[in-house]
C-alpha cells in the first residue's frame, strides 16, 4: 500500500503572536538583570538578617496604608468603572481631622489618662477622621460624579483630578503649609524588640487593623444584603434598579465605605508619620492606585495582596538594588508600568460584569 504523502505545515508568526513573544522576552530580560542586581548587591553589601526582617516589617505597615486606600479604589471601580483619583485627598482630611480631634482630646487630658481612657479616646479620634472622610467622598460623589455617570469614560477621570487638586489647594489656604505633627500618647509610642529587631506598636496596629478591617469590608461584600445589592449594581445597574435595587443609596454606601477606609488610614498614617499636610494624601494615593492595579482592580483580596506586596517592595527595593532610599517612588511607579505593559489585569485578575469588559 502506497503511503500517503505528508507535507511539513510552514510556521505561521503573524504581527500579533510576535508582538506577544517580544513582550514576554522583554520581561525576562527585565527579571533576569533585576536578579542579577540583586545577588551582586547582596553579595557585596552582606546586609544581617536582622536588616531585611527590619525592612520587611517597614514595608509591611506600609502596605497596610495603602490596602486600606486601595480598597476604596478598588470598591468605587468595581461599581462604576472609574478611578477616584481624589481618594487621597479623601484619607488626607481624615487625616489633618484626626488631628483636631487629637488636639481635642489633648486639651481635655484624655491622652494622659488611663489606658482605658486613652484606647477610647483613640477609638473617638478614628471615628472623626473617618467622618470626615465619609462627608467628602459622599459630598464628591454628589456633586463631581453622580452628574457624569452617563458621560464618556474621560470626562468623570477628569473630574477626579479637578477634585483632587481643589481639595489639595482648599486645605492648603485653609490650614496653612506648614504640617501638623500627631503626639503620640504613651500607650502607642514604644514597641517591641525582638533581638535587633523594633516593631513600632504604631506599625503593628497599621498593620493587623487593615486585615481586619479587609476582612470585615469582604464580609460586607461577599455575606450581607448591601453587599449582594452592591455586586448586582456592578454588574448591570439597569437590571438591578429594575429588580428594586436603589442605585445611588448602593453608591452612596459604597463611597461611604471606601472614604471610611481612607479615613482611618489618615489617622493611622499620621500617628506612624506623626505629621499630616494638604498634600499628605497625594503621592500614598497614587500608590494606593498603583497596589489596586498590581493585585487586579476590582478585586478586594488583589487590592490587599497588591498593597502589601507593594510595600514590600518599595522598603527591600532600593536596599536589594544598592541605589539610595529616595528612589523608592521611582520603583513603585515603573512597577506599576510594568504591570501595565505585562499584566494589565494585575496578578489576581480584574473583577467586572462581561458587560463592563
Amino acid at each position: 500500500m502506497a503511503g500517503r504523502a505528508t507535507s511539513a505545515q510552514p510556521f505561521n508568526l503573524d504581527g500579533a503572536t510576535f508582538q506577544k513573544y517580544a513582550i514576554r522576552a522583554f520581561g525576562l530580560s527585565i527579571v533576569a538583570v533585576v536578579l542579577w542586581r540583586v545577588i551582586t548587591v547582596g553579595l557585596a553589601e552582606g546586609y544581617p538578617a536582622s536588616f531585611w526582617i527590619s525592612q520587611a516589617l517597614n514595608g509591611l505597615v506600609l502596605g497596610g496604608v495603602y490596602a486600606l486606600v486601595a480598597l476604596g479604589y478598588t470598591l468605587v471601580y468595581g461599581i462604576l468603572f472609574m478611578i477616584n483619583f481624589a481618594h487621597g485627598e479623601v484619607m488626607m482630611i481624615g487625616g489633618i481631622a484626626g488631628f483636631f480631634a487629637l488636639q481635642f482630646a489633648q486639651a481635655r487630658g484624655w491622652m494622659e489618662g488611663p489606658w482605658l481612657v486613652v484606647v477610647v479616646a483613640l477609638f473617638f479620634i478614628m471615628l472623626v477622621g473617618m467622618a470626615a472622610s465619609v462627608l467628602i467622598g459622599v459630598t464628591l460623589e454628589r456633586l463631581a460624579y453622580r452628574p457624569l455617570r452617563q458621560a464618556p469614560r474621560l470626562v468623570p477621570l477628569i473630574s477626579a483630578i479637578g477634585a483632587s487638586l481643589f481639595l489639595q489647594y482648599s486645605v492648603l489656604l485653609i490650614f496653612g503649609v506648614s504640617p501638623h505633627s500627631y503626639r503620640k500618647p504613651e500607650l502607642i509610642s514604644g514597641g517591641l524588640r525582638l533581638g535587633n529587631v523594633f516593631i513600632p506598636y504604631t506599625g503593628a496596629i497599621i498593620f493587623f487593623t487593615s486585615i481586619l478591617l479587609m476582612l470585615v469590608l469582604f464580609f460586607i461584600i461577599q455575606r450581607t444584603k448591601l453587599g449582594r445589592a452592591m455586586r448586582a449594581v456592578a454588574e448591570d445597574r439597569a437590571t438591578a434598579s429594575l429588580m428594586g435595587v436603589d442605585v445611588n443609596a448602593v453608591i452612596v454606601l459604597t463611597f461611604m465605605l471606601g472614604s471610611a477606609l481612607a479615613g482611618a488610614a489618615g489617622v493611622m498614617l499620621g500617628f506612624h508619620n506623626t505629621v499630616v499636610k494638604f498634600n499628605s494624601g497625594f503621592i500614598p494615593g497614587l500608590k494606593a492606585f498603583t497596589a489596586a492595579v498590581l493585585g487586579g482592580i476590582g478585586n478586594i483580596p488583589g487590592a490587599m495582596f497588591g498593597a502589601l506586596l507593594l510595600g514590600l517592595i518599595e522598603a527591600i527595593g532600593p536596599s536589594a538594588l544598592g541605589i539610595p532610599t529616595e528612589y523608592k517612588d521611582v520603583i513603585a511607579f515603573t512597577l506599576l508600568v510594568l504591570i501595565l505593559i505585562f499584566r494589565p489585569s494585575g496578578l489576581f485578575g480584574e473583577v467586572l460584569s462581561e458587560k463592563k469588559a
